[in-house]
């Protein structure tokens, strides 16, 4: 169980990686919109954020207000992300927005103990 769990972790990190990477590429080229890598990053992070959430440690869960916590901006993040995929371009505050709920949910990971 320990590796399954691992696995989980290193995927939702490219997730991760992928939804701020993808969304700092589109800031910086000055063109706001959702690109794939934005989308795939949305997807595997909420997907695995569910997956690593299952009681999967010997008592050693985390508390379930992070966890309702993380869903909520996860499913924020990835429904603002879904809607507005074929859009050619986007509101720059709610592309910001996409980034800030993304490193709140990065800043809930690390610091909630």
């Amino acid at each position: 169980m320990e590796a399954l769990r691992l696995i989980l972790r290193y995927i939702h990190l490219i997730g991760f990686a992928l939804l701020l990477g993808g969304a700092t590429v589109q800031y910086l080229k000055g063109r706001l919109r959702i690109n794939a890598a934005m989308l795939w990053g949305a997807a595997l992070t909420l997907l695995t954020g569910i997956g690593l959430s299952a009681p999967l440690r010997d008592g050693n869960e985390p508390d379930p207000a992070k966890l309702v916590t993380k869903l909520v901006l996860a499913l924020l993040i990835f429904v603002m992300v879904f809607f507005s995929r074929k859009r050619e371009m986007i509101n720059r505050g709610h592309f910001l927005a996409i980034i800030g709920l993304t490193l709140v949910n990065a800043a809930v990971a690390v610091f909630w103990r």
